[in-house]
């Protein structure tokens, strides 16, 4: 039996995703391990659209697993109600490192003015790695009255037909 294929992702679908991403700012980052184990930790990233850029130091196990192998899975999860009802994303992409010097001044700038009071996560010296996560499937996930309601959509790779909001 082959698992149906998403659908492509639209304007509404991507509007709410953007929301989320532009109201957090920490990510659950989870890698595959030399040792075929997964590796997941919580990292601070900044959204442009749907496009995640996060910092790690250029000496950790997180940099030389993702070296090896790009394919990431990323968990965001908001607070969404009153009555404790929340929203998240599940979201299964890329990362390569952002290595021209214009894109991360630019990158550090954005931070700056999003996150005033943060000044430790601005993408600076050669001792960090600023990485890109593309997304290439978007998994919406809303809890509400305790029941998961769950929607995945599609985007292509970078540069592919299905989606044009990279």
């Amino acid at each position: 039996m082959s698992e149906a294929v998403p659908p492509p992702i639209h304007g509404a679908a991507v509007s709410a995703t953007v929301e989320l991403l532009d109201r957090e700012r920490l990510m659950t980052l989870g890698c595959n391990g030399p040792d075929g184990w997964p590796h997941v930790s919580t990292v601070g990233y900044m959204n442009e659209g749907l496009n995640l850029y996060f910092v790690i130091a250029r000496s950790s196990r997180k940099l030389a697993m993702l070296e090896a192998d790009p394919r990431a899975s990323v968990a965001i999860r908001s607070e969404s109600g009153a009555d404790g009802d929340a929203v998240g994303l599940s979201m299964a992409g890329r990362v390569v490192e952002v290595t021209d010097p214009v894109a991360i001044a630019r990158l550090d700038l954005k931070v700056a003015e999003r996150f005033p009071g943060v000044h430790v996560y601005a993408p600076a010296g050669d001792t960090v790695a600023v990485l890109h996560f593309t997304p290439s499937r978007v998994s919406a996930v809303g809890v509400v009255d305790g029941r998961s309601v769950t929607q995945t959509f599609t985007l292509g790779e970078p540069g592919g037909a299905i989606s044009q909001i990279f």
